[in-house]
C-alpha cells in the first residue's frame, strides 16, 4: 500500500464530506420536487408520490456521491504515479547528450 501524506488524507476527507453533504442536499431537493408535486395537485392519497420521491432521492444521492468521488479520484492521482507510468518523450535514447 502506498504511503499518503497528511495533505492527501485531508483532501480525501474533505472530498468525502463534500460529496455526502452535496448528495444529501440534492436528494432532499429531489424528494421535495416529487412529493411537492403531489401536494400541489391536491392528491388525497400521496403514498405513490412519496414513494416515488424516496426513490428519486435515493437515486440522486447515489448518483451525486459516486460522480463527485469518482471525479476526485481521477483528478487526485499523485504526481509520482503519473510520472512512473508516463511514456518517455524520446524512446530509445538512453544518454542525456545523445
Amino acid at each position: 500500500m502506498e504511503h499518503r501524506t497528511q495533505t492527501e488524507r485531508d483532501a480525501n476527507t474533505i472530498e468525502i464530506v463534500y460529496a455526502l453533504v452535496l448528495a444529501a442536499v440534492l436528494a432532499g431537493a429531489a424528494f421535495l420536487a416529487v412529493a411537492g408535486y403531489a401536494h400541489a395537485l391536491g392528491v388525497t392519497s400521496p403514498d405513490t408520490f412519496i414513494r416515488a420521491g424516496q426513490i428519486a432521492a435515493a437515486a440522486a444521492f447515489v448518483a451525486t456521491a459516486a460522480t463527485v468521488l469518482l471525479q476526485h479520484r481521477r483528478t487526485s492521482v499523485p504526481a509520482r504515479r503519473r510520472r512512473a507510468s508516463a511514456q518517455p518523450s524520446q524512446p530509445g535514447r538512453t544518454r542525456p547528450d545523445s
